[in-house]
């Protein structure tokens, strides 16, 4: 065990990535997603994203993507303006994809309760390579 943990390190440290990339704006603080109560039960809403942007932690480059978050609704549903200045703060901010896609649900989820969530994050090709992050609640 003790080898395998060894070889990831000296993976990680060749490419020059380490813990303060791997932990960048994941506890970042950002603006409340605000809510309103919900009339009705049973049904879905879904919020597409299509200008979301980031900051590589590593390079410092920018990320671009499309991030589209799905849920059923319990006694609050998202207010939209909330939403999209919370998801706005994301483009100062140094942010891995699969920390981001795992932040929004848990800021999401933290902010109504849904019965379950899904978000999903679409982010543009970089260097040939597409990525697609999906985070589930519960």
């Amino acid at each position: 065990m003790k080898r395998e943990t060894a070889r990831k390190k000296s993976k990680t440290a060749q490419l020059g990535y380490n813990e303060d990339h791997a932990k960048s704006g994941i506890t970042a603080p950002l603006s409340d997603i605000e809510t309103f109560p919900n009339q009705y039960k049973g049904y879905e809403i879904t919020i597409e994203i299509p200008e979301y942007t980031a900051i590589c932690p590593k390079t410092g480059l920018p990320d671009f993507g499309t991030i589209t978050l799905h849920y059923m609704p319990d006694k609050e549903c998202l207010e939209l303006k909330s939403l999209k200045m919370y998801l706005h703060a994301y483009r100062n901010l140094g942010i891995f994809y699969e920390n981001a896609v795992n932040r929004i649900l848990y800021d999401v989820v933290k902010a109504c309760q849904p019965v379950w969530a899904r978000v999903t994050g679409t982010f543009a090709a970089r260097g040939g390579l597409r990525s697609i992050i999906e985070a589930k609640y519960p």
